[in-house]
């Protein structure tokens, strides 16, 4: 009786469930039931780490997919065009932990060229931060960045089929021209939405890796939450993914409109 008490389970659940929204509009987003400590303290160590990580991949896995998306959809229809197209489909095919299990077996096992725990605390220069880095962000790059570059691919394309761009080349304009001054910025929209999105795929990926690298982020802490049955734990970091993925999205959103004037209308 004493343990329901102090875990409140001798109240409703609604009421429960009220006290716990409130909890968390305030700040307070419970205690632990394992570790018996603060949730929030729990996960403001290992959020740095998971930006880190996430940031790291926005870094590598952004400008690789614009470059390709776009130079696919300038010459739309050419070998370059079929190859970047089956090779972004054949990745989004294979999911992220095969994608990572394979990249242990042959970079960390068979070959031995980087570490299988893909976090140190030991790191010295830019050459350890490569190698700790390596793995997990190449695995989650893979799908994101195919991902985007399908997305980015068809919203040029889409642009350049307009009028104004079919009147851009009547006039003489080059291809480049075309599609840096008509095309990219019309579609600078839908190009926000595919990297909001894809980006907001890394918070499903992100599970993933950071539990075959065994990675100290938010993400390898709620999988530990869920095999120990650390409710309030799981709560918090399920609310965590939650709002990064609404907040990505509203961003996304408002790029739309701003750099479309039809959208404010």
């Amino acid at each position: 009786k004493g343990l329901r008490e102090a875990m409140n389970l001798d109240e409703p659940a609604a009421l429960r469930f009220l006290s716990w929204l409130g909890g968390l509009l305030s700040g307070d987003l419970g205690v632990s039931y394992v570790n018996d400590q603060p949730v929030a303290m729990l996960i403001s160590g290992r959020l740095a780490n998971s930006l880190q990580l996430a940031a790291v991949t926005v870094l590598v896995s952004v400008p690789v997919a614009l470059t390709l998306g776009i130079t696919a959809a300038t010459y739309r229809g050419s070998l370059y065009d079929r190859i970047v197209s089956v090779i972004s489909v054949s990745v989004v095919s294979v999911p992220e932990f095969l994608v990572a299990t394979a990249s242990v077996l042959i970079f960390a096992v068979y070959l031995g060229w980087l570490p299988a725990l893909s976090f140190s605390r030991e790191v010295d220069g830019i050459l350890d931060i490569l190698r700790v880095y390596a793995m997990p962000v190449i695995s989650l790059s893979f799908v994101v960045s195919a991902q985007m570059i399908r997305m980015t691919r068809a919203a040029v394309i889409d642009t350049l089929n307009t009028s104004y761009a079919e009147m851009a080349r009547l006039k003489g304009a080059s291809r480049r021209r075309v599609v840096l001054h008509h095309a990219l910025p019309n579609a600078l929209g839908p190009i926000a939405n595919a990297i909001a999105l894809s980006v907001s795929y890394l918070l499903g990926g992100v599970i993933i890796v950071e539990t075959i690298f065994s990675y100290p982020g938010v993400a390898k802490l709620m999988v530990d939450a869920v095999s120990t049955r650390d409710l309030p734990l799981i709560q918090a970091c399920a609310m965590l993914f939650c709002l990064a993925y609404l907040t990505l999205v509203t961003l996304a959103d408002i790029i739309a409109i701003v750099s479309n004037p039809r959208l404010r209308t």
